[in-house]
């Protein structure tokens, strides 16, 4: 997978969330999933592995899962 394969800007995880549906943090997700998964409700794979569907963006200075955000930045040094 490639750098461009990944949305730079994260997704949600909403089964990861506060009591007031802000959701704890945001997940590193494939580009090309984020669409088909907000119209079909399919689930999305993380790069941290975690599994959900896209119903929310992140909003700027939205928490970022430290997981993906490792694996993300690996990836764009390699």
């Amino acid at each position: 997978m490639g750098q461009s394969d990944v949305l730079e800007r994260p997704d949600v995880d909403v089964s990861n969330t506060t009591d007031d549906d802000t959701p704890k943090m945001f997940h590193y997700v494939r580009k090309n999933k984020i669409a088909e998964s907000a119209v079909t409700g399919n689930f999305v794979v993380a790069l941290c592995g975690e599994t959900f569907p896209v119903t929310k963006s992140p909003k700027p200075g939205s928490p970022v899962c430290p997981d993906c955000k490792k694996i993300y930045d690996q990836m764009k040094k390699g």
